[in-house]
Formats: structure tokens, sequence, C-alpha cells
């Protein structure tokens, strides 16, 4: 190789060991946790020490986290040939805790939120984002158990859904003004 080639390949593994801590987690390859819940352990548990010591009820009553997974996730800290790997991990310098600034007020914790129709101030994925940084869930179908469907321009069936079960319908004016309370 190459000293430039070197240079670049240094370069590119420093930038890699400033990954987000979720998806840190996720690349361990702890038994049936996904990208998604990765980022639900990441939100509630702002480092690999807090998650290490967290106990299946703290890790089961996260919404999206029942005791299958609680269960993997104990299971994983408790082998010790794991904890060798993350102190490896650790002294290389992969980044092993939340970066993000964490938000403790969470006044969407529990609601279940659908999007549908197209949005003026948010794409789907930056809705969804903020819905899930305030604790809230987004399902991509309208029950019962929904609780608010935010409409935007040309809804489609999932707003007669919402209106047929009697599900909350919000524009996005009010979405705005729920998620700044």
């Amino acid at each position: 190789m190459g000293e430039k080639s070197i240079d670049n390949l240094l370069a590119a593994i420093e930038v890699s060991k400033e990954c987000e801590f979720y998806r840190v987690l996720f690349a361990m390859g702890i038994r049936n946790v996904g990208l998604h819940c990765a980022k639900l352990l990441a939100d509630n548990f702002p480092n690999i020490d807090k998650l290490k010591g967290a106990s299946f009820e703290g890790l089961s009553s996260i919404m999206g986290i029942g005791p299958v997974i609680a269960k993997s996730v104990l299971d994983f800290f408790a082998n010790p040939l794991n904890l060798q790997i993350i102190e490896r991990l650790d002294k290389a310098g992969i980044n092993l805790a939340t970066t993000s600034e964490i938000i403790i007020h969470k006044p969407l914790a529990g609601k279940i939120f659908v999007l549908t129709g197209t949005l003026i101030d948010f794409t789907r994925d930056s809705a969804t984002q903020l819905i899930e940084s305030l604790g809230g869930k987004i399902s991509s179908s309208v029950s019962k158990k929904t609780n608010y469907v935010v409409v935007g321009e040309a809804p489609g069936s999932k707003y007669d859904k919402a209106r047929e079960l009697g599900v909350a319908i919000i524009d996005e004016t009010e979405f705005k003004r729920l998620i700044s309370q």
C-alpha cells in the first residue's frame, strides 16, 4: 500500500470510532436487538455502563422492549466474553455513550401516532424521529390503540379508518402545538 492509501485507511478507522451509540449496540449482535431496539436502548440508557447495570424490569418497562428482548440484553451482558469485547472496544476509543442531548421531558410517552397524507413542514422521517424522541411511537396502520392520526394534504384510507374508529385526528398545526407542550 502507498503512503496516501495508508493515511486514508487510518483516517477512515478514526472516523468509524465516532459511530452513534445505538449503531454500536446494534453491531454488537445482541440477540433479538435490531436497529430500532438498539435505538430505544440508547435513548433510555445513555452509556454502556448504565445499560450493563439495567434490570429486567427497567428494560422491559421501555415501550417497544418486551421480556424476550430484555432477557437477551441481560444474557448478553452476563457473558464474560462479551464484557471483554466491550472493554477492548472502549480501549480502542469506540463510542459507547450517547452523544446527543437526552430529552428528559417526553410529552408523547406512551402515545401511538399514525401519519397520513403529505405534511408541509415535516418529512415522514423527521416527523417520525421527532415523535420517537419525545417518547411516542409510530404505527403504519390505524387501530383502536392509536392515539392520534396526523393528517397532511391528500390523506389516504388511514384517515377514513381513524374516523370509523373514533381516533383523534389532528392536522399539522395541532401536531406542532402538541409537541411544543
